[in-house]
This record gives structure tokens, C-alpha cells and sequence, in this order.
């Protein structure tokens, strides 16, 4: 463990702190699909990620960065610096309920009453580039070029067979809006996705030299399929067959190592529906090991291509003058294409080739399920899908440009609608403007950072501070150190999520007051945003 830790703290890069700059920075944003919590190195994995390690130990680990529990209500929440039900992903469009059907707040696309950070960095003298998973509308008006976005490659869903042979039937890509009726040859969603940035990041007109940009890479690596590259998943083999008990211990000892995790902290008690690994056939194992083996070859792909598009900004110079946020958009998967996901994803198994010798080939659709899911999230309570910490608590640190190092992690509660404010205010553009790109849009509601990276003391949210979330009838309130929590079950509990992270000790009993008033806290946030809780729950892994 000590010679982990020294080999993690030789990757770091000292930057100065945060502080006035004559240069607009430039901003790279970079979201992992389903990425779990402790799956990069720096957060106590045992993947090969060195690039994005030896970013988060030059910048700040960010240990209390909370998302919505899914991909597209994130994402919006991203881009647009406020609700995700104000943006108009009160649920996945995938997921909308009849009762939700047509309702403000449940479009299903991010509204045109809101301005993407693309939008409001554009106004204020910046190139804008995407490539990546959109996830946030279908049709040309929606598209990230009619976003802000001055160059874009874009899948439209959320997600895709990562060797792009849906191209045309059940995935959607297009490049500054216009659809595309196919794709390279070679084409790995990770490499592709890298390579257009480079591209876009290199396509610069003598007149545009001096204007900083805003790059976002949206990887759909490591959601479900399971695809790799037989060479990367070959890197693991064998690497995962002590199975998922073992690895969560694996991962909590090495969170402590790492100042990540602190040493009286209890974990949560997974959910093993399936039961301890101990508890499966041979068989079973043998197939389970070789779904985490080619998980981890496409979490180590993406750390390449992040090492790629680096090296692109070194070369040319920009690296010193780029800030860089790196977050999952959420907590790992838990769905089970054998279980839990069976029915779910019906039509996308029919035909699908998954005996063990093709598992991860283009041809086959797995999953790797709850086991291996709660080893990453650990020490949080379950999963993707719901409003606990292991649902929302996500891997995220910014880095780079004026940035400063800090030791360990900070723990404090952030939010990922902070990120448009504070990329806004490094920036020298006004975060408050609601008049943008000709038309009126909503105020941002995160919270800058600014004040924080000056000052570790800083707080973001005080102690009277409340923050409401929903999904899929899965429901949280927070305010200083209590959390009140209902994981879809129409049960609220209280944890001190201070000294309780794992959710582990409900004090309702103790606590019944303080309960009472978070329960009305959570009624008034959801009377604000609009909330419309579905007649069904359409969603839980």
C-alpha cells in the first residue's frame, strides 16, 4: 500500500494557486459513463489509469461530488448550473411515466429556457467543442451544434455498441448536426470519441489563435455493453478471480490509504441478491471474472485516450492554460442482463453472442452486475438508480490551470450543477446574466468554487444551506449534516452523513423533529422545481 501511495504521489505536478490571470483559461471537461467511484487509481482502484491519476493528485479530489443518480438528469444538471427538473430531465426520456407524459420539467431534452454552458462561454469570447455522449434530444433544434457548441460529434442516445455497428438503426450520430450514415471501420467509441477532440482542438484559424476554448469529452465508456479490445481485456485476465468481496475490501483498504476514505468510517452492507461470490457455481464465477476483466480493459482505454488528448494540449502549448474538470456521471451500474436487466434489455440480448470466448467482442451485450458495482461504490449504500450516496456520490476532481494541490481529499458536499458557475467565474463571464444567445433563460442555481480553491476553509453549502433531489420516486434532502433519504421504497431515513457517509444508522427515532422538518424542506424543494413523482417505478437495478 505504501509503495501504491508513493508511486501515485511521484505523478504529481505542482500548480500555483487559484488567483487573478490576465489569460481567459481554457476549460477541458471530461465525463466517464457509469464510472465507478473507486475505480481509477488515485480513488484506490487497481486499474491502470495513470493519466487521469496523475491529474486528480495535481489538482483536488473532490470525495463529496454528488450527481443525479442517472446519466441524462447529470448531464443536464452539468450543463446547465441548475435542477435537473428545471432543465427539463425530471426523468431519462426513456423513462418518462403516462402521469409524467407532457408536464413541464419532463421534456426529456434540455429545455431551450435554459443556457448550456457552451451557450454562455460562446458569449463570452470562447471556441466551444464537444465529442461524446449528448443525451439530451433527438432532434436537429436539440443537438449540441444548435447548443452552443461551434464543433461537435455527437451520439444522440445513451448509450451504444461501443464498436459503432448500430450506427443508423438504434444509435444516432452526428457531426455539427447533421446525421451520419456511418462510421470508420476501426471506429472503438473511446478512441473515436478522443480523436475528434483532437481534431476539433487543432482546427485553428490564424484569427482564433488567441481565444481560449471550452472542450467537453463525453465518454460511453464504461456503461453496459461490455465491450473491448481483445488486447486490453487480455491485460486482466486472471486479475478478478477472487471476486467482487474481495475486491470491495481491496478498495476500501486502499481509500484509507489513499486519504480518501477515513479509517472509522463503516461501510454499508452490500446488496447481494444474487448472493456472496462464495455462494455462485464455477461457471458462474468464471463468466463474472471475465465481465469485470473487460470493464476494467475499458476503463483503461479511456484513461489512455485521456493521456492522448493531454499530450495534444501539451504540444501545442495550451496545457498550462487549461483548468480540468473530470467526473462519472453517476454511481456504477448495478443492472444485471441476467437478472435485473433481463426483461429491460429483451430486445438488445436477442442475438447477442455472449459465451465466454465472445464476451466483450461487438457481438455480444453483458453487463456486470451488483456485485462488482457495490465493490466500487463502497463504502456507499447501493447503486446507479437511486438518491443514497452509493447512487450519487460519484469520482470527480478539477485540476490544472491555477488549480492548487491539496493533500488527501475534500470531503465537503459540492454539487455538479456547481460546475457551470465556477468555470463561468474563472472565466471573467458573469454566471447571473439570464439573457443569452438572444433569448431569456433561467438563473443558474449551483454554486461557484471560486472562493473554496483560494481558501480549503471556504464552504460551499453552510449549515443552513438545503439541497432536494429526485429520481425515478427516489427521493433526498440535505442540510448540514443530516441527509434525509428515501431510496424509492416511500420510506424517508435520517443519517448524519458527516460522520455516517455510509448511510449505515438511520436516526429517525433519535431525531424525530429534525426528520419532520427536513421531510417539509424536501416537500417545499420539490413544489419549486416541479417534481411529479411516477405512478410506477420505471427504473431500479
Amino acid at each position: 500500500m505504501k509503495r501504491l501511495a508513493s508511486a501515485l504521489l511521484a505523478l504529481v505536478v505542482l500548480a500555483p494557486p487559484v488567483q487573478a490571470r490576465e489569460r481567459q483559461p481554457n476549460f477541458l471537461v471530461i465525463v466517464a459513463d457509469d464510472l465507478g467511484y473507486s475505480d481509477i487509481g488515485a480513488f484506490g482502484g487497481e486499474i491502470a489509469t495513470p493519466n487521469l491519476d496523475r491529474l486528480a493528485l495535481a489538482g483536488v479530489r473532490l470525495a463529496g461530488f454528488h450527481t443525479a443518480p442517472t446519466c441524462s438528469p447529470t448531464r443536464s444538471m452539468l450543463l446547465s448550473g441548475t435542477d435537473n427538473h428545471i432543465a427539463g430531465l425530471g426523468t431519462m426520456a426513456e423513462m418518462i411515466r403516462p402521469n409524467q407524459k407532457d408536464k413541464p420539467g419532463y421534456e426529456g431534452y434540455l429545455r431551450s429556457d435554459v443556457a448550456t454552458l457552451a451557450e454562455r462561454l460562446s458569449g463570452g469570447g470562447y471556441r466551444t467543442l464537444f465529442s461524446g455522449k449528448w443525451h439530451l434530444g433527438l432532434t436537429p433544434g436539440q443537438d449540441p451544434h444548435a447548443r452552443g457548441f461551434g464543433r461537435s460529434f455527437a451520439l444522440l442516445q445513451g448509450g451504444h455498441n461501443h464498436f459503432g455497428t448500430d450506427v443508423g438503426t438504434s444509435a444516432t450520430y452526428t457531426e455539427q448536426g447533421k446525421q451520419l450514415t456511418k462510421l470508420p471501420a476501426d471506429f472503438y467509441s473511446s478512441d473515436y470519441f478522443a480523436s475528434r477532440l483532437i481534431d476539433f482542438l487543432g482546427e485553428r484559424p490564424e484569427q482564433e489563435k488567441a481565444r481560449p476554448f471550452f472542450a467537453y469529452l463525453a465518454f460511453t465508456a464504461p456503461h453496459w455493453p461490455l465491450q473491448a479490445r481483445s488486447g486490453d481485456i487480455a491485460r486482466y485476465r486472471g486479475r478478478y478471480d477472487a471476486g467482487f468481496d474481495v475486491l470491495r475490501q481491496r478498495r476500501l483498504d486502499r481509500q484509507r490509504e489513499l486519504g480518501i476514505l477515513s479509517a472509522d468510517v463503516v461501510p454499508h452492507t452490500p446488496r447481494n441478491r444474487d448472493g456472496s461470490w462464495d455462494s455462485l457455481t464455477a461457471d458462474q464465477q468464471r463468466a463474472a471474472a471475465r465481465n469485470m476483466e473487460i470493464y476494467a480493459a475499458m476503463v483503461d482505454r479511456l484513461d489512455r485516450n485521456v493521456g492522448r488528448v493531454i499530450e495534444t494540449l501539451r504540444a501545442s502549448g495550451e496545457l498550462d492554460n487549461t483548468v480540468i474538470v473530470f467526473l462519472a456521471d453517476n454511481g456504477a451500474e448495478a443492472l444485471d442482463v441476467e437478472t435485473t436487466g433481463a426483461e429491460m434489455l429483451a430486445a438488445r440480448l436477442k442475438g447477442a453472442d455472449n459465451s465466454f470466448t465472445n464476451r466483450g467482442a461487438d457481438s455480444s451485450y453483458v453487463t456486470y452486475g451488483a456485485g462488482w458495482a457495490q465493490a466500487a461504490t463502497a463504502p456507499s449504500w447501493l447503486t446507479k438508480g437511486y438518491q443514497s450516496e452509493g447512487g450519487t456520490r460519484a469520482v470527480a476532481f478539477i485540476s490544472g490551470a491555477g488549480i492548487p494541490r491539496r493533500e488527501g481529499a475534500d470531503t465537503q458536499f459540492l454539487s455538479v450543477a456547481d460546475v457551470a458557475p465556477t468555470l463561468l467565474e474563472l472565466a471573467g463571464v458573469d454566471p447571473a446574466i439570464t439573457d443569452v444567445a438572444g433569448r431569456r433563460v433561467r438563473p443558474i442555481t449551483g454554486r461557484s468554487w471560486l472562493a473554496w480553491l483560494r481558501d480549503p476553509k471556504a464552504r460551499i453549502y453552510g449549515a443552513s444551506d438545503g439541497f432536494g433531489a429526485e429520481l425515478f420516486g427516489s427521493r433526498a434532502y440535505r442540510r448540514g449534516d443530516r441527509k434525509l433519504t428515501d431510496v424509492g421504497d416511500g420510506k424517508w431515513r435520517l443519517f448524519d452523513i458527516v460522520r455516517d457517509p455510509g448511510e449505515t444508522r438511520d436516526l429517525s427515532l433519535v431525531e424525530p423533529a429534525r426528520r419532520e422538518e427536513l421531510i417539509e424542506a424536501w416537500n417545499r424543494y420539490a413544489l419549486d422545481v416541479g417534481v411529479i413523482a411516477p405512478d410506477a417505478i420505471p427504473y431500479r437495478p
